[in-house]
């Protein structure tokens, strides 16, 4: 869309944009503790992914049968193959990011996943050959050092293995935002089917993934536990029943959240999508403080706020260019990835899930 045809539009509501984020927040924090609620008492995080994908199957199903949306049932190979970066990376992310939710507290998943925004900016820079100006390098080298202070200057020990997870998962974040565009090229622009397609076959890959990191002794220990297992203090619905309505919420919080999202970047500027993201990056440090006892070290605090700081620097930042770049176009030498196209990629790709926030 041309800046003219910007300013032609209508603007979306006050209201709209208003619940549109509320929305957003509400379901990825509410992701984030469902998830870590699972966690907690299950050593089986692949399999757990893997039910969050069979919930929201069936709910693409019954969408599409009630004609809410619309989706391709027969499945075309050559967009299979087409989407096999899509996938490997949609799968090796997630993976790794409830394998970080596993490992660290709640409070500190965010600042375990701090370095997401460096790492876009150099896939950026690597990939698309989009050289980030000194003033952009200054957020990232913030939100940098709001990471070294969270994992190095805690007073709270922490998984170092939990914290190599949130590193990997915040690289795999940074090539998502470029593969997704030529994913969303494969299946002709439709972020619906990518997201179906995605879905469908990351299930299809965490089936033997699961088998081969030998989870199965878990899983077996979910339906038939031993009779001396530990009942852990939240877990109040024992293991499986905690495991199965984890997976349901978490499953419908993520197609509602993959739906939302598309609205999300229609309706919402990229300064109101990270405030927005600021705000429950706080809020989620505040409710794994309050729903599993999590402490907010100075140390923690401090890295969360630096982070947040660094990242709404660049928003900012990025704004600022993108207006100077559109009056004086000639001067545009380069095409950095928005932001928000980083969130929308994450939960586009597979059931909106954290990945959670």
């Amino acid at each position: 869309m041309t800046l003219a045809q910007q300013n032609v539009a209508k603007p979306p509501s006050k209201a709209l944009v208003f619940g549109t984020v509320l929305f957003y927040m509400v379901a990825a924090l509410s992701m984030v503790m469902a998830n870590k609620w699972v966690l907690n008492t299950t050593s089986a995080p692949l399999f757990f992914l893997l039910a969050q994908l069979f919930v929201a199957i069936v709910l693409f199903l019954g969408a599409h049968t009630v004609g809410l949306i619309q989706i391709p049932l027969r499945l075309d190979l050559d967009v299979c193959k087409g989407l096999v970066p899509m996938v490997a990376l949609n799968v090796v992310g997630l993976s790794a990011s409830n394998y970080t939710l596993k490992f660290v507290d709640a409070s500190f998943y965010q600042v375990a996943r701090g370095l997401v925004l460096p790492f876009t900016v150099c896939t950026s820079y690597i990939v698309l050959h989009s050289r980030p100006s000194l003033r952009i390098l200054f957020s990232c080298s913030i939100v940098t050092l709001g990471f070294f202070v969270g994992v190095f200057l805690d007073a709270i020990p922490m998984s170092l293995v939990g914290v190599s997870f949130g590193v990997a998962s915040s690289v795999i974040t940074a090539l998502h935002s470029v593969v997704i565009k030529k994913a969303l090229d494969v299946v002709k622009g439709s972020a619906m089917d990518l997201s179906w397609y995605t879905n469908l076959l990351s299930a299809g890959v965490l089936i033997p993934l699961m088998l081969v990191m030998g989870e199965l002794p878990e899983v077996k220990k979910l339906f038939f536990p031993p009779e001396q297992a530990v009942v852990v203090p939240h877990a109040r619905l024992g293991l499986l029943g905690t495991f199965l309505w984890g997976s349901l919420i978490a499953g419908v919080l993520g197609f509602m959240m993959s739906l939302a999202s598309l609205l999300s970047i229609k309706v919402t500027s990229p300064i109101t999508h990270m405030v927005s993201s600021a705000v429950r990056g706080v809020a989620g440090a505040v409710l794994g403080m309050w729903v599993f006892g999590d402490v907010l070290s100075t140390g923690r605090t401090s890295s969360i706020a630096i982070i947040l700081s660094g990242s709404i620097y660049y928003t900012w930042i990025k704004h600022v260019e993108s207006q100077q770049a559109a009056s004086s176009p000639a001067k545009s030498g380069y095409d950095r990835i928005p932001l928000e196209e980083v969130e929308a990629g994450k939960t586009v790709g597979l059931n909106g899930k954290p990945t959670p926030e």
